[in-house]
């Protein structure tokens, strides 16, 4: 049997060994970490709402009206009103015929690509996707193809190879760890030619792209009909929990028949839903907080550049330094923190071996006066030479 403490001591000499850190008080800019005052540059609330007061006090009305929990699946008798508006409500913000709640990001993409395909389709994914997307190709036993990052030209190679069975092409919209963005109107054109599926995961870009904070999509001004499947998350810019998939209404009564992810499990609380529904208004309403968040990534941009640190090519809040090894990313990391500022170091496996990095977000929250202090920790960086 496996030792699993060598492999914990292994993890822990290549620079590798994860640990988790204890928060209090509401989730913001500024909250205790392990007990002291840190500043956040690492959190996905891109639009500062997971602790705005009316999505709390949404969240607080919907337990009251609901309860703590859901008590059931949604084919059970989990399936509250207040989730069937938020449906409502995500399908007609993303120009939908229908959306789909799921308890998690994972959870969705999961039963999403299992539910479409099986033994004699076909999936085609870039190497930088999500592990969710990743586990979802390997778990639905279709044929799995990867391409290189934004590689169209070898995407149609494998697109004009397929003799067979269903296909489907899956993409990150925004790409987690990178920031930047799929080349999706190349890839809706291949689709369509290959009689292809096209699946967005755009958990990185609704709420922050797009004119009314749609997503990926209405940035790149492409419709359900080149897109026909969309997945986004509820705790990143919406700054609650959950995940839903958005698409046409055959899509959606398929999966409620056929996704295992959402047939076989607790339907989350519906008190959640509500302060979804408050944060989604807040999204549609508030342009400004987009438009805030904007500035700010351009001022970090500028800035940066001028430090000469090796800031990778982005648009979107999240703004990766590319450190090279996890031991410099590390020691980045632990340079900032002691000057209370928290950024995460990146590390394989959850980006490519030499692209270990400081994995910089940005939220419309920051003030200027908190931007300020993170350029003056990086500016204060011991920068050696890559690899």
């Amino acid at each position: 049997m496996k030792s699993l403490n060598e492999e914990l001591e292994w993890r822990r000499q290549q620079h590798l060994y994860r640990r988790r850190r204890v928060t209090s008080g509401i989730q913001g800019p500024e909250i205790l970490v392990d007990g002291r005052s840190m500043l956040l540059f690492c959190s996905n609330d891109y639009l500062g709402l997971a602790g705005h007061a009316k999505v709390v006090a949404a969240l607080c009305r919907g337990a009251e009206t609901y309860g703590a929990g859901s008590g059931a699946a949604h084919l059970v008798c989990g399936h509250s009103r207040a989730h069937h508006a938020l449906e409502e409500e995500l399908a007609d913000f993303t120009g939908r015929a229908r959306a789909l709640l799921f308890s998690t990001g994972y959870m969705a993409n999961l039963g999403t690509v299992t539910a479409l395909l099986g033994k004699g389709d076909s999936i085609y994914q870039d190497r930088l996707n999500h592990a969710s997307l990743i586990d979802a190709g390997v778990l639905s036993r279709a044929a799995f193809k990867r391409y290189p990052h934004a590689d169209m030209q070898l995407l149609q190679r494998q697109l004009e190879g397929r003799s067979r069975g269903e296909a489907m092409v899956v993409s990150d919209g925004v790409f987690s760890m990178d920031g930047d963005l799929a080349p999706l109107t190349s890839m809706a054109a291949l689709c369509r030619r290959h009689q292809s599926w096209l699946m967005v995961d755009d958990a990185h870009g609704i709420g922050v792209l797009g004119e009314s904070g749609a997503g990926t999509l209405e940035h790149l001004n492409l419709s359900a009909e080149d897109v026909p499947i969309l997945m986004g998350t509820l705790g990143k810019a919406l700054g609650t929990f959950g995940a839903f998939v958005a698409g046409s209404e055959e899509l959606i009564e398929t999966l409620i028949q056929r996704a295992r992810s959402y047939v076989y499990t607790t339907a989350l609380p519906p008190a959640v839903a509500e302060a979804t529904r408050a944060s989604l208004r807040l999204v549609i309403d508030e342009r400004w907080r987009r438009e805030r968040l904007q500035q700010l990534i351009r001022r970090f941009r500028s800035a940066v550049g001028q430090l000469g640190l090796p800031l990778m090519d982005s648009r979107t809040p999240i703004q990766p330094i590319l450190a090279g090894t996890s031991a410099q990313a590390l020691a980045w990391s632990g340079e900032l923190e002691q000057q209370g500022i928290l950024v995460s170091a990146i590390r394989p496996p959850t980006v490519p071996e030499g692209g270990a990095r400081l994995r910089v977000t940005l939220s419309a929250a920051h003030s200027d006066a908190q931007l300020d202090r993170l350029l003056d920790a990086l500016a204060s960086l011991k920068i050696g030479p890559l690899p």
